[in-house]
Order: structure tokens, then sequence, then C-alpha cells
């Protein structure tokens, strides 16, 4: 689990409901760099559609995207469980679909946080369902404990306590995407 770097505080705009630092922006840097050098690796032979789940993932996608030395082609999906919520309904909702063909294809699934697991597993069920010739997930943070289903991540930046956060492209009500870092969020939920 990580802690944040302790200088890095919120922006004077956001301190009102913004807590401490669980991830900074150094410690992401680092951790993308060690991603994208870790799937060119593995994916050296037969470089991978990457599909980026909005809007979360945006920061994470282009951040990665750019630290793989890979001829990548990029594609996103819009999904939503949460609506303006901190916690998940649990109901899943494709709100944008996919451009590229899957069919024979190797895909890597983009997302910014997984915490119980249920909307990865039912993005993973319907991307099968297009029969492409693999399907793996990297997700910059999992929420330690929340998982409700058996998630085979084969790429994971950090583990982080089981509390909402927002910034690096995680919101709360489509505010704070733009923090450098992951902050704990201390305000109340807006629906």
């Amino acid at each position: 689990m990580t802690t944040g770097e302790a200088t890095e505080v919120a922006p004077g705009w956001a301190a009102h409901e913004i807590g401490p630092v669980r991830v900074g922006a150094e410690e992401i840097a680092a951790k993308v760099a060690e991603l994208g050098a870790r799937i060119t690796a593995d994916y050296a032979d037969d470089p991978p559609l990457l599909l980026g789940v909005l809007k979360g993932a945006m920061l994470f996608m282009s951040d990665l995207c750019r630290a793989i030395e890979l001829p990548v082609d990029v594609d996103f999906m819009a999904v939503s469980s949460y609506g303006s919520a901190t916690r998940t309904s649990g109901v899943v909702r494709i709100v944008k679909d996919l451009d590229a063909e899957l069919t024979g294809r190797r895909v890597l699934v983009v997302e910014d946080i997984i915490d119980s697991g249920l909307t990865l597993n039912y993005l993973r069920k319907y991307l099968h369902a297009r029969r492409p010739a693999s399907v793996d997930v990297c997700a910059l943070l999992v929420k330690e404990g929340e998982q409700r289903v058996d998630l085979d991540l084969r790429y994971v930046g950090f583990t982080i306590a089981s509390e909402f956060v927002v910034g690096y492209g995680l919101d709360v009500a489509e505010r704070y995407r733009n923090l450098r870092g992951v902050h704990a969020y201390l305000g109340s939920s807006p629906g």
C-alpha cells in the first residue's frame, strides 16, 4: 500500500473537500514508466489494442500509452456503475461502445480503479463475446478487500485502502479529475 508524498498537498480550490495524498504524482509517473516497460516486453511480438475505460482512465491511459514503446492502437469505452454517487450501484451501463474490431486481437483494458470488480467482470464478458485473442487488464489502483468477484489482473499500479479517492482522472460528480495525485475525498456525496 502506498502512502503518497508528504510534500504534495491539494491546491487551494480543492482543499475544502480533499484529504491527504494517497498516491503522489511522482509515484504515479514512476509506476507508469514501470508498467509501460513491462507491457512493452510482454507484447513485443504482438502489440495490443489499448482499451481505455472513460472517463476515469483518461489520464492514466494517456501517460501509459506514451510509456509503451510499441505501435499500439487505442480505443475507448465508457461504462457506468456509479452515476454521481461515491458507491457503485452494481448496475453496469455501457455509455459509449468501442469502435475497433476485436476479433483475433490482443486487448489490454486500461482501468483507473478496481473496487468491487463487478464492472470489470461485466466488461470482460462483453469483450470476450467479440472473440479477441486475449483480454488482459492494467489497473492503476485496486481497493484492498473490496472485490466481490475473482479478478485476474495482469498489471496493477497500486493497492490502496478502501476509501473514496479522487484525482489523476478519478472524480466525484465530474470534479477533481485534474489533481496531479490521488487524494482521499473528504466531502459528502453529491448523489
